[in-house]
């Protein structure tokens, strides 16, 4: 039986490896690292919804909008984590920071939320909403797994000071599965509504993050692994 590929997901596939070649492009060039984000950044927040609108995709606009205003609203959480608790770091990259977190993490976080709610999506309409919601949680798990075991590498940010596997931090492994399927959930709620909706909503999801990254943290690293 042959998987029947849609234009929406043809093109996703497309543009996100023209995406991949554009990062291998960048960051190989000697400079700043925080630099070199910012622009992976600005130029995937540019690309994805031009070439959504150009390609008749108006849900990825619709999708970009939501997580980009999430996006905006995680600055809170790194912050609190990196400055008040000390357990994310951001090393001096070269950019402008926002606090202790660097300015393109405003529009970082649209990445792998974007791929999360498009493939969550793809997987609801191709087999059933319960298997979608499986697929969201084990995407969100490898997404952001693979993102901590990494990035490290690159000088962006690390965890610290807590307890690791590799250079994954257990106490966010919960909390960023939350953070998908939160994310999943009400986008497939309220995708339609108007603008004036989405920002409390992305709020709401932000604090519910902020709250199982500080929860998890007290229960890993300051209750079961003293």
């Amino acid at each position: 039986m042959r998987l029947k590929i849609s234009k929406s997901l043809l093109d996703f596939l497309i543009i996100h490896l023209v995406f991949v070649v554009i990062c291998i492009s960048i960051l190989i060039i000697p400079g700043y690292i925080g630099v070199k984000l910012f622009i992976l950044v600005v130029i995937y927040n540019i690309i994805l919804p031009v070439y959504g609108y150009l390609r008749n995709h108006s849900e990825w606009v619709n999708i970009w909008f939501f997580v980009l205003l999430l996006s905006v609203f995680q600055i809170w959480p790194d912050w609190f984590l990196s400055a008040e608790l000390g357990i994310l770091g951001f090393p001096d990259d070269g950019f402008v920071k926002i606090g202790t977190v660097p300015l393109y993490m405003v529009g970082l976080w649209v990445i792998p939320l974007f791929v999360i709610i498009f493939v969550g999506l793809e997987a609801q309409e191709r087999y059933s909403r319960s298997k979608a919601y499986l697929i969201v949680s084990l995407l969100s798990l490898l997404i952001f797994g693979l993102a901590e075991q990494t990035m490290w590498m690159l000088q962006s940010w690390y965890a610290q000071n807590v307890t690791m596997i590799g250079h994954l931090a257990v106490y966010i492994i919960i909390p960023e599965i939350i953070l998908g399927l939160s994310t999943y959930f009400c986008y497939e709620q309220i995708q339609d509504k108007k603008i004036i909706l989405k920002i409390p909503i992305t709020f709401v999801i932000m604090l519910l993050y902020f709250g199982s990254a500080t929860f998890f943290y007290f229960l890993v690293d300051r209750i079961l692994i003293p």
